[in-house]
């Protein structure tokens, strides 16, 4: 169904910060880039997995093993 290599790193690294509680504002400011990329790489991830949000977004995302609790 998916891709053997799912998400983008930027992708990653967003979601990743996501799972640790970061806000859009926090992830922005750690990763140098504006509150809206974040926003559409978020956006970006949802739409690829046909989800309705964010948390949605990441319980798939450890259920196809592109997202792990501990990173």
């Amino acid at each position: 169904m998916y891709s053997q290599k799912f998400l983008t790193g930027r992708e990653k690294e967003i979601f990743q910060l996501l799972v640790k509680k970061y806000d859009t504002t926090e992830i922005a400011l750690k990763l140098n880039i504006s509150e809206k990329t974040v926003r559409n790489h978020i956006s970006n991830v949802i739409q690829k997995l046909g989800v309705k949000g964010r948390s949605q977004a990441i319980l798939e995302l450890i259920r196809i093993e592109e997202l792990k609790l501990n990173d």
